[in-house]
């Protein structure tokens, strides 16, 4: 079992009253990590740490940022086996799902690191004469990222990457599902070299998260929040940023659609349904969930789709490579049978899948889903898809953006041309054509609309979100006064 401090001001602690909970391992049952339970005093220490190393940080150069950053990717994909070990027994994912994090989170670290000279400003034309007018961007100051477990790596670098490239110092609010991977975090970037304070980690009980991050948030240092996981947190998030005027950037959840047109390449679209709603066991924001397709490819696209589905291997991650690994718990297991069961009840075809070994779950694919059915609607965040069957392009959309959430969406089709014109039509932050939901790179800008949240992380979006544009003048000749 792992034994988790938090990280605050370069230091290791324990929490300031001693506390600590268990995160077990949801395939034993078993305790995986105990870690420090922070309380709101631990969190204000560490947003006092952050704010007391920020002068030092923002004011170095960025060839000085840009190398720290990247000894930090490098150190990363060193500590890979440290990760793999945590992340399986915190979560439950393959070894494959943990080296993919690790590569995907060292190309963020070094995305960032490439933006640390690409801060810029401009000069604006000013009317006032002899004004020279200048719109210059500075680190906003502390910034606070809560990240989530079904990505630990991934999503707990890129809370913090960016901000830190733009001179901001940080706090990673681990999940408490999994604070070893989340503390590992942190320690790769203090070996790396940044100062006490640069990076700070807080872990939590569920119980106190709400004060704990409350705390945070309102401390006078922070000046940017971002959060990544479900709508409903999110909302809460959102709602107490706007308490104490935080501008935050969520991420949250997803109901992607796959929408297959009567032109298109069916083995090209199973190939990108498999991977889109199968990788992670389906625990992505970005995961397919929902197939939309015309009528005149539908049989056959559901043939070849659930025998390729049938066949994923399954089974404990520990014990060789597989597909599908576990779950993040029962409930998952519970609320996927629940809903799928319910579509069967109203009329849908459960075409495979549905069984569950304790949190190891197999694949499943259920066709003649309707918008009536939750199934439809929900986001389930395990290992199912759903097949809708439309008459028409218009129709597909139309089905498309029937659902409160907007982040990642497909189109697959021959036409390019038409292709464009439905995934223009689409309600997603996102869109790929001939390509899958999940599809992720650092220097893309990545984020959702409606329900699915606001802002934008990756590349010089991420500078936008996390520093101050700031307006300058310099009177460069007498300027003239009405009085």
């Amino acid at each position: 079992m792992q034994r988790v401090q938090l990280l605050i001001g370069g230091r290791d602690l324990d929490a300031a009253n001693g506390a600590t909970f268990v995160r077990l391992n949801p395939m034993t049952g078993e305790p995986a990590t105990t870690a420090a339970a922070a309380s709101v005093a631990d969190g204000i220490a560490a947003a006092e740490a952050a704010a007391a190393a920020f002068p030092a940080w923002s004011s170095l150069g960025p060839s000085a940022r840009r190398a720290k950053l990247l000894r930090a990717a490098e150190v990363l994909e060193a500590q890979a086996g440290r990760f793999v070990e945590a992340v399986t027994t915190e979560t439950g994912a393959t070894a494959g799902w943990t080296h993919f994090n690790v590569f995907l989170a060292a190309g963020m670290l070094r995305e960032a690191a490439s933006m640390t000279s690409q801060i810029g400003g401009e000069v604006i034309p000013s009317d006032v004469p002899g004004s020279l007018a200048l719109s210059i961007r500075q680190p906003a100051g502390v910034v606070l990222g809560l990240a989530p477990w079904n990505a630990p790596i991934i999503l707990g670098v890129r809370a913090i990457a960016m901000p830190l490239a733009c001179g901001n110092t940080v706090i990673l609010k681990a999940s408490e599902v999994c604070p070893a991977t989340h503390r590992l975090i942190g320690t790769v970037l203090q070996e790396a070299g940044l100062e006490p304070g640069v990076i700070n980690v807080i872990t939590h009980d569920a119980k106190s998260a709400p004060a704990v991050v409350e705390g945070m948030i309102a401390h006078k240092a922070v000046r940017r929040v971002n959060f990544t996981g479900s709508t409903g947190v999110g909302r809460s998030v959102a709602l107490l940023a706007a308490k104490y005027l935080k501008p935050v950037l969520l991420e949250l959840g997803g109901k992607a659609p796959l929408i297959v047109l009567a032109d298109a390449d069916i083995d090209a679209a199973v190939d990108a349904t498999v991977f889109g709603a199968y990788a992670n066991q389906g625990q992505i924001c970005m995961s397919t969930e929902r197939v939309i397709i015309e009528e005149p490819v539908a049989d056959e696209f559901a043939a070849k789709l659930s025998r390729r589905v049938a066949a994923l291997p399954s089974g404990d991650p520990r014990q060789g490579e597989v597909v599908l690994g576990s779950v993040v718990g029962l409930s998952t297991v519970e609320r996927v049978q629940r809903l799928v069961q319910a579509a069967v009840a109203e009329g849908a075809t459960l075409l495979t899948g549905g069984s569950a070994q304790g949190t190891v779950m197999q694949g499943i694919v259920v066709d003649h889903v309707t918008p009536a059915m939750a199934l439809f609607r929900d986001e389930t965040f395990g290992p199912q898809v759903s097949i809708t069957r439309v008459r028409s392009a218009d129709e597909a959309v139309r089905l498309a953006n029937d659902t409160e959430y907007g982040l990642s969406a497909s189109v697959f089709s021959r036409d390019i041309a038409r292709a464009l014109d439905v995934a223009r039509r689409i309600e997603s932050g996102i869109c790929h054509i001939n390509g899958p939901t999940v599809h992720d790179e650092a220097q893309m800008p990545f984020g959702g609309v409606k329900a699915s949240g606001y802002g934008r992380f990756g590349g010089k979006a991420g500078i936008d979100a996390f520093t101050e544009t700031r307006w300058i003048t310099i009177q460069t000749t007498p300027r003239h006064y009405p009085f």
